[in-house]
């Protein structure tokens, strides 16, 4: 049985290189009597050829040394993404909403829908957000709908501890997901938090801080697949054990919970630099007497343009939200559908956010 050849999509009137000159989806056809659009087909994968006619293509393909040109490819892939239809196509966007989840408040932050537009946009999509939860919209009923409605890509982002988007049926959909929140294999794009927490740490320490201390909820944590403690967990190897401030993974998704546990640790562990949330946090902070930058640094985990004024690591959640679209449209141009057996993962690269909460 011949393996599939990882071919682009030509069309019938392409023609590629090869060594010795130029093999054409003609001469693949002529040598092996399916017609140039049945080879066309073959070529870029679709599956509505025989399994017998395949492997007389792919036969015929490979004796004449057939060798696909990228940059024709791609210009055919984007003259046809580029014909006039009446209307674009469509990618989902999978939220989910639980009753009161604590994961809604406002020192969770999430993509946003307009960063996910913009990257959807240059490839000629369109997007439509669904959320799991709302108006008794289950994974079920949604899988009916993206299919009825002949949507085949999507983008998920889990926003809920409940993960109702881990019950969906990916059979039928090219699907990448943002972050380790989601267990489903999926393609996945997210934030390189051990480079974020290692480049806060020192910057922190290059400012003269010595206690340098992490503090986050048990959740963010898990969804990081454990970056966050395990970078600050690596950078305090190098430091004297009188310097090293223990984890404080908070117990509660509700940051307002988790107040007194936040006091107890400061007591405990007096760090003189934090990495946390910009809320809740100098509150707290505030009630034990700490003034920020003067008694204490403080450095945001997860900033955003709206914290103007932290030190913090920026996740740079248009790029992750770039790379997730580029994952489902480079399944979408090779009709790959499912979970993949090897999915693949991109992790963007934070950048430091200089600020007043910390030493000049």
């Amino acid at each position: 049985m011949l393996e599939r050849i990882p071919f682009s999509k030509p069309t019938a009137q392409t023609e590629m290189s090869t060594g010795s000159g130029m093999i054409g989806v003609r001469a693949i056809a002529a040598k092996s009597g399916a017609s140039a659009m049945t080879v066309s087909r073959v070529l870029r994968g679709s599956p509505k050829v025989a399994a017998s006619t395949r492997t007389r293509v792919l036969q015929a393909a490979e004796e004449l040394g057939y060798q696909p040109d990228p940059h024709l490819s791609r210009m055919m892939h984007l003259v046809r993404g580029r014909k006039a239809s009446g209307t674009r196509a469509t990618l989902a966007v999978i939220r989910e909403v639980g009753a009161q989840d604590e994961l809604h408040d406002a020192a969770y932050q999430y993509v946003s829908l307009e960063d996910i537009a913009v990257r959807a946009g240059q490839h000629g999509y369109q997007i439509e957000e669904f959320h799991l939860g709302i108006d008794r919209l289950t994974p079920a009923r949604l899988t009916n709908i993206l299919k009825a409605r002949g949507i085949e890509g999507m983008i998920v982002s889990p926003q809920s501890s409940e993960m109702r988007c881990g019950q969906l049926d990916y059979t039928d959909f090219a699907a990448a997901t943002f972050g380790y929140g989601l267990k489903t294999p999926l393609h996945r794009a997210a934030g390189n938090m051990t480079l974020g927490i290692h480049q806060a740490a020192s910057e922190l320490a290059a400012r003269g801080y010595k206690r340098i201390g992490l503090a986050v909820t048990k959740w963010v944590d898990d969804r990081s697949e454990h970056t966050y403690s395990a970078s600050m967990l690596h950078f305090q190897k190098s430091l004297p054990r009188s310097q090293r401030v223990p984890l404080l993974l908070l117990p509660h998704n509700n940051l307002s919970r988790c107040g007194g546990a936040f006091r107890a640790w400061m007591k405990d562990s007096t760090p003189d630099a934090l990495i946390s949330f910009d809320t809740y946090v100098p509150e707290w902070l505030a009630k034990l007497g700490l003034r920020i930058p003067d008694d204490i640094g403080l450095v945001v985990h997860d900033w955003t343009a709206r914290m103007a004024g932290f030190a913090g690591i920026h996740q740079r959640r248009n790029h992750v939200a770039a790379a997730a679209i580029n994952l489902v449209a480079t399944q979408l141009q090779h009709n790959e559908r499912g979970l993949p057996e090897v999915p693949r993962q991109i992790l963007i690269p934070p950048a430091w956010i200089d600020g007043a909460s910390i030493r000049p």
